[in-house]
């Protein structure tokens, strides 16, 4: 299957100010995108040259000079067309045996507390064996618990807010599921990207970006999504790292107001 996917994003610079965007295909999709339809900047002295970050994101730094900047990128990836596994036999990872690199995926964040609601997912979720079906209780709860709605969306709520509030949108969905499941000793990580209406039925708002997260069970890293709750086909990944604070679309070092976000995520027929 083929993909075509991208975006187009405006701001209206009022001076110049450093920019760093997370914009590119994570690098474990690299080898799935066709040249062409790079991640560019109109307006900029100099073209885009990306760098991987302390996540092993490809990351973009850049200073926009005051006025119109517009950044696009219009790719075609290749796609297995397979929906997320699931594997109820899976289980966790023993904690001494986990990578060193995964630890930092079980501490607090800045939108996960940690030390916040450990009581609440061991009360809920304690007496289930660790792997695949706990993380699946989880995300179940996380579902029913929530109610999903752009009017909810704030860029400060955290995991524990989102608990109290009883709603978000999908980046607080996955960051409370994360949260739990890093109480409950599973290494959880926050993914932002693209998920479009990949065989279901279109849904009846905006294309966004959207988020997921993955956990570290006994083999590797597993996605799911505390939002959708089913399995779907066609996650391109942009970034990962332990919340939204690690893999922000863009970070400006100052003022850089958004004018446009146009995003498109859709099947290429006969691709």
């Amino acid at each position: 299957m083929q993909l075509r996917v991208g975006f187009e994003i405006g701001f209206q610079i009022p001076q110049d100010v450093v920019v760093v965007a997370l914009l590119r295909p994570h690098p474990s999709r690299t080898a799935d995108v066709r040249p062409g339809g790079e991640l560019s900047a109109h307006s900029l002295d100099r073209p885009l040259v990306p760098h991987l970050d302390a996540f092993g994101n490809l990351a973009d730094r850049f200073l926009a000079r005051a006025g119109p900047v517009v950044l696009r990128s219009d790719l075609l990836v290749e796609d297995d067309g397979r929906p997320d596994p699931v594997l109820p036999a899976v289980g966790a990872s023993p904690l001494e045996s986990l990578p060193v690199e995964d630890l930092a995926f079980l501490l607090p964040s800045r939108y996960c507390e940690v030390d916040l609601l450990g009581d609440t997912a061991w009360a809920n979720f304690g007496h289930l064996a660790p792997g695949w079906g706990q993380v699946q209780a989880v995300c179940d709860w996380v579902h029913a618990t929530l109610t999903y709605g752009y009017e909810h969306a704030s860029p400060t709520m955290t995991a524990a807010q989102a608990l109290a509030a009883r709603a978000g949108v999908c980046r607080d969905f996955q960051h409370l599921a994360i949260t739990i499941c890093r109480c409950l000793n599973l290494p959880a990580r926050y993914v932002s990207g693209w998920l479009g209406d990949i065989g279901i039925e279109p849904v009846p708002t905006p294309m966004d970006l959207h988020a997921w997260f993955e956990v570290r069970l006994a083999d590797g890293w597993y996605a799911f999504d505390a939002r959708h709750n089913v399995p779907r086909a066609g996650r391109v990944a942009m970034a990962k790292g332990r919340d939204a604070a690690d893999v922000a679309f863009t970070t400006a070092f100052g003022d850089a107001p958004m004018t446009t976000f146009e995003v498109w995520a859709d099947e290429v027929v006969g691709g």
